[in-house]
């Protein structure tokens, strides 16, 4: 696993130790208590992105988006990929604690925050999409 967060990497080591010493019965546990810091890590890092732009913006320093600079389909995409890598853990979670009926609940809860997230970009007024929108 490759990343760029040592505290994360140190605390991903420190649950998987944690597991080998626990046994198996204390997973869900564990990996609820990972998913929580990883939440937590993902939210200081998007407060932080939010807030340099906010200090670009009001600097006059944030360079303007062009129409057709690929944006919307790498927030896509983006969005796409961090929920199936989310939901491997959260397989294992629901399937683990409620067999199939677990993990059928589980991905049908991925599949519509997917298909929320796709009908809300699309539903923005296009110059939003487009990055045109002038304030």
């Amino acid at each position: 696993m490759a990343t760029h967060d040592p505290d994360l990497r140190k605390e991903l080591d420190a649950t998987l130790q944690t597991r080998k010493e626990l046994g198996p019965e204390y997973e869900s546990e564990l990996l609820e208590s990972f998913l929580e810091k990883l939440d937590e890590n993902v939210d200081r890092r998007v407060r932080r992105q939010l807030a340099e732009q906010q200090i670009q913006v009001a600097r006059g320093t944030l360079p303007p988006r062009r129409a057709g600079n690929g944006g919307e389909f790498w927030e896509r995409f983006g969005f796409a990929a961090l929920s199936l890598v989310l939901a491997i853990p959260l397989s294992g979670i629901g399937a683990g604690i409620a067999g199939m009926p677990g993990l059928l609940v589980t991905w049908a809860g991925i599949v519509g925050v997917n298909a929320a997230h796709g009908t809300v970009s699309w539903l923005r007024p296009r110059e939003d999409r487009r990055g045109d929108a002038q304030d």
